[in-house]
């Protein structure tokens, strides 16, 4: 088995663990805030140590970013704490599996971002997976007591999960800008470096906010470290997977592959948290998932 697939299946494996752990974490005394902190505090050691270690195995020295990479870092870890809040958010409205496939358009919304912002085009096929995954959004926007369509479309869960998942676009756009400011042909380098410095960056910010509105959160992630520590080695470990996947082969069989999370978030939500999940739910999951599919094996 190439060398691409064992590392997205891995990083498709431990994100699901993560928003697990996310969901877990968020039902106790930890807020949604507060399991976003606990991400990255937890993240950032343990990305560390891994940057240490790759840079003593193989001799090289540390590379100095350019300028620009600080801001594309703050737009990406921006992107990505508000992205987390609002998923898990999202887990408290509906069921696991509906809150990481509302996440999921996230590969849909980077390429309405590009057309509209970068004014790239859109293929006849691009369009057909967009209107595809609306459908899919559709299906599964109607919650047991919605009135109508429209009503859907504006629940609480809908607008969480979808906003979600156009921040984790913004936060894409931005991480990759990101890397490419390393002065290094390594992309693991690259992958790593960035990873230590954004989580740097979004631990301390997290840290103010949550002393200044959210008092005894961080108390209360540290009194959470037995689990929450988990969550920050399975961050590190799905973040590491993904650019190692996409150094070595294209990104569109990359995210392709990588909507096996959307099975495996399935089986979490069932079998773990012991959800009931609906047949609409589980067709409009599989809606999505072929929109998703048609749109990356399409560019």
């Amino acid at each position: 088995m190439d060398l691409w697939i064992i590392a997205t299946l891995c990083a498709a494996t431990f994100q699901t663990a993560r928003f697990m752990l996310h969901k877990l974490l968020a039902t106790g005394d930890i807020s949604a805030t507060g399991s976003t902190f606990a991400r990255f505090a937890y993240a950032m050691p343990a990305g560390l140590v891994v940057l240490l270690l790759y840079l003593g195995l193989t001799g090289t020295s540390l590379p100095m970013p350019a300028p620009a990479f600080w801001p594309w870092a703050v737009v990406g870890g921006l992107g990505q704490i508000l992205a987390t809040v609002l998923v898990v958010l999202a887990f408290r409205e509906r069921n696991f599996a509906v809150g990481i496939t509302f996440k999921k358009t996230e590969v849909i919304q980077t390429a309405l971002m590009g057309f509209v912002l970068l004014g790239e085009a859109i293929s006849p096929l691009g369009w057909l997976a967009i209107g595809i995954g609306l459908v899919g959004v559709l299906m599964l926007s109607k919650t047991p007591d919605a009135a109508g369509l429209w009503r859907g479309l504006r629940s609480r869960a809908v607008l969480l999960g979808v906003g979600s998942g156009f921040f984790f676009a913004v936060a894409g756009v931005g991480y990759r800008a990101t890397t490419l400011e390393v002065p290094s042909e390594d992309p693991v380098l690259r992958a790593a470096l960035s990873l230590v410095c954004v989580t740097a960056m979004q631990t301390l910010g997290m840290a103010f906010w949550l002393r200044w509105r959210e008092p005894g959160q961080i108390a209360a992630v540290w009194a959470a470290r037995g689990r929450a520590v988990w969550l920050g080695l399975t961050s590190m470990a799905g973040t590491m997977g993904w650019f190692t996947a996409f150094t070595l082969q294209k990104a569109a069989y990359v995210y392709a592959l990588g909507q096996v999370e959307l099975i495996l978030s399935l089986a979490a939500s069932v079998l773990f948290f012991r959800e009931s999940v609906t047949r609409r739910e589980v067709l409009g999951i599989a809606v999505l998932t072929a929109s998703i599919l048609v749109l990356v094996l399409g560019l």
